[in-house]
């Protein structure tokens, strides 16, 4: 979901360097305006472009997550703790994050602006609850029965203010909390009615 937006940033980060060099070169040696460029563009653009390269996916009850150097899995079955994380902002994202007593990974689960969102595909969301329900932790059960209630209200074509994952971002901003907040079971528990 965030690849096009992270390579747009590169680029702009690029050609601001470029303008900013382009003008230091009149005032300074080509050398120096060729450094301040560098220190620009470079550490905006790579820091972009290596998060175009970080992949998440599921293959049975593990979760593998990638950045192209590092690989870390965590096996949901053997969960210690799930829990949902909302970041409520002008983009607002959804997340679960899942931990086995050494490896903590999140998966996001949607992206909402004002105007609309993103979330997870279906085939996504079936998986990992699926995932979910082969855990023996209650937070897991939970998690699983919000996201099965997000893949009903998906299949009848329900607008946002019916879908799970809208409601917690809606909870979160309602609540006046901190811009990224971690809900509690309860919570889970009221947004999957």
């Amino acid at each position: 979901m965030l690849a096009p937006r992270m390579r747009r940033v590169a680029l702009i980060a690029v050609l601001i360097g470029i303008v900013v060099g382009a003008v230091v070169a009149f005032f300074a040696a080509p050398l120096v305006a060729l450094v301040v460029a560098a220190v620009i563009a470079l550490p905006t653009a790579v820091s972009a472009l290596l998060a175009t390269r970080r992949r998440i996916w599921l293959a049975g009850t593990t979760i593998h997550a990638s950045n192209g150097l590092i690989e870390k899995r965590v096996d949901v079955a053997q969960a210690v703790s799930v829990e949902f994380v909302v970041r409520a902002a002008r983009i607002s994202q959804v997340a679960v994050r899942i931990g086995d007593g050494r490896v903590v990974r999140t998966v996001p689960l949607a992206l909402y602006t004002a105007d609309g969102g993103r979330e997870l595909d279906v085939l996504g969301l079936r998986k990992l609850a699926d995932a979910l329900s082969a855990s023996e932790v209650a937070p897991a059960a939970g998690a699983a029965s919000l996201l099965i209630d997000q893949l009903r209200a998906e299949a009848r074509g329900a607008g946002l203010e019916e879908r799970p994952l809208y409601r917690a971002v809606a909870l979160v901003r309602d609540a006046g909390r901190v811009p990224q907040t971690t809900l509690t079971d309860e919570e889970v528990a009221g947004l999957s009615s």
